[in-house]
């Protein structure tokens, strides 16, 4: 019987798999092999190799309510999208919550994860491990839970750029980057239209003589601000706009194209990719059209070769007196403390099912937790992964047979490489709202949206028309919290407590038609478009 697990790893996958395992009465150790948690949000003065790093001027990609906790919403008056900072505090404040610090080992690195001799009646584990002293200790555990990211390792494809060893100026990988102390009246190229080269290009544009950004195959860019100055993800991610990307998806994928090209076009800002909008996570920037705008960013396509101070560019293009190249071209993983059996792929992915379980092991006592990418914040899913895990370590869910779960992973990899953009360095992505759903359904915490309205239409409204924030999965089932619907009434609230540092009052009379409007719209669409999303999930 499973009791005592080991957690590797204390950034936000690790916490969250530390308090599942509470919740389910094991008996988690956290090793983390820094001396804090918060993995990637803990920002680091001096970049330390082996961990991840973030730059000083971090703000996070998802707003709040996306990317909270299920069970425990964020302070109302936090800003909507967070510096680093305020991500860690909410951290802490979840680990405050939940007493999840005294379970946790800092600085002791996990070196080894072996099955015991008897792994095939027992399912345990030997765990090696090293202090910062250099002690060594081995550690038996009943289930293991890999929570250790995947942005340790930098990704430096020096070769794919012939002349780079006759580069006079200095390079280096968007990993070691802090901020733009240094690079004041340099001219500057970032290669890679990631988040972060897309990030890192504005910050340095503010103090640069000229930042080039070069870009393989373009990206779509959306912004953090949306319709009205609220939360973008918060405005596009409810369910029923989910049915509507489903039974309508090419037109629905136009729409969005099209809406992004109202704001700037991307033809013309040299950005537009050949991949459709979906089929690759956007750049998240609301910057970076105004400095392409005012030439302190200029976009330019695939590096051919360095000559000295000098870039040239496939189109032929060039540039001189280059002082210093950024190379933001991702990150390789790799989990070198595992048996390779565990290690084997599926194309760029890990052979896991559902992106958690090795469909090998004889007993499933092994779970990877937050290796996964999709439209939506890293915490939510690596959350409902961790309480997944836990279920099938007590006992309480069974995992179908390997034959079973092999035949999924190839099917969903050849779903995967058809929809999505996929390499080596982004080897996985998944549909944020059906993964979610599809590991609730298993657990019993799906949410039934038409059930909801006849018992409780105002919480039913929210849930289907509303943004899909956490909270809808503890409404019911294993695990269920009494807050979440209170939590979800109220996420608005959260939402505009930030930008009340001046209030400007509207006429009452103004404010209760537009409800009286909005309600009566709702309600009479919501009967039709209930009936469709239970069609499209049957």
């Amino acid at each position: 019987m499973v009791q005592r697990v080991a957690v590797i790893g204390a950034g936000p996958s690790g916490l969250t798999s530390i308090k599942c395992c509470l919740d389910e009465m094991l008996e988690p150790t956290c090793f983390e092999s820094s001396n804090d948690i918060g993995g990637l949000w803990r920002f680091k003065e001096t970049p330390e190799p082996g961990k991840a790093n973030i730059y000083q001027s971090v703000v996070i990609n998802s707003s709040k309510e996306m990317m909270s906790y299920s069970d425990f919403p964020p302070p109302a008056e936090l800003p909507n999208n967070m510096h680093h900072s305020e991500v860690m505090l909410y951290l802490r404040l979840y680990a405050q919550e939940f007493q999840l610090m005294q379970h946790i080992r800092f600085q002791t690195t996990v070196v080894s994860v072996r099955q015991r001799a008897d792994f095939a009646v027992t399912g345990q584990w030997d765990v090696d491990t090293e202090s910062a002293a250099g002690q060594r200790e081995t550690h038996i555990f009943d289930a293991v839970l890999i929570c250790s990211g995947h942005y340790t390792q930098p990704h430096l494809p020096l070769s794919d750029f012939p002349g780079i060893e006759s580069f006079k100026g200095r390079y280096f990988h968007s990993w070691e980057y802090r901020n733009s102390k240094g690079l004041e009246g340099k001219r500057v190229l970032v290669i890679g239209t990631g988040n972060s080269g897309s990030d890192i290009a504005v910050d340095i544009s503010r103090v640069a003589e000229r930042v080039y950004l070069s870009t393989r195959r373009g990206a779509w860019v959306i912004g953090r601000v949306g319709p009205g100055g609220l939360p973008g993800d918060i405005v596009w991610s409810s369910r029923m706009q989910s049915m509507i990307r489903n039974l309508f998806p090419n037109w629905s994928t136009r729409a969005v194209e099209n809406k992004l090209n109202e704001a700037f076009d991307h033809k013309l800002y040299g950005l537009k990719p050949k991949h459709s909008f979906w089929a690759q996570i956007p750049i998240v920037n609301d910057d970076l059209a105004g400095r392409i705008i005012s030439g302190r960013v200029q976009v330019k396509p695939n590096v051919k070769e360095f000559l000295g101070t000098s870039v040239v560019f496939a189109d032929g293009s060039m540039i001189n007196e280059v002082d210093t190249v950024i190379f933001a071209t991702g990150y390789n993983y790799s989990f070198p403390f595992l048996p390779p059996k565990i290690q084997t792929k599926c194309g760029y992915r890990l052979r896991l099912y559902k992106h958690i379980f090795p469909p090998s092991l004889t007993r499933p006592t092994l779970a990877v937790v937050g290796f996964i990418h999709g439209f939506g914040a890293v915490n939510p899913l690596a959350e409902m992964q961790a309480r997944w895990a836990t279920r099938v370590f007590k006992g309480l869910v069974e995992l179908p047979s390997e034959e079973i779960m092999l035949k999924e992973i190839e099917k969903d990899s050849e779903i995967m490489h058809q929809s999505y953009v996929c390499s080596e360095r982004n080897p996985l992505q998944v549909d944020y709202l059906p993964y979610m759903d599809s590991l609730a359904e298993k657990m019993g915490v799906k949410p039934n949206v038409l059930k909801l309205f006849l018992r409780d239409p105002k919480l039913a409204l929210e849930v289907f028309l509303g943004p899909c924030t956490p909270y809808q999965y503890r409404l019911s089932g294993p695990g269920q919290w009494t807050g979440a619907r209170q939590a979800i009434l109220t996420q608005w609230q959260r939402v505009t407590q930030p930008f009340r540092t001046r209030v400007v009052p509207e006429p009452e009379s103004r404010t209760a038609c537009g409800l009286r409007s909005l309600a009566a719209l709702t309600g009479a669409a919501l009967l039709v478009c209930l009936f469709f999303y239970q069609v499209s999930n049957t």
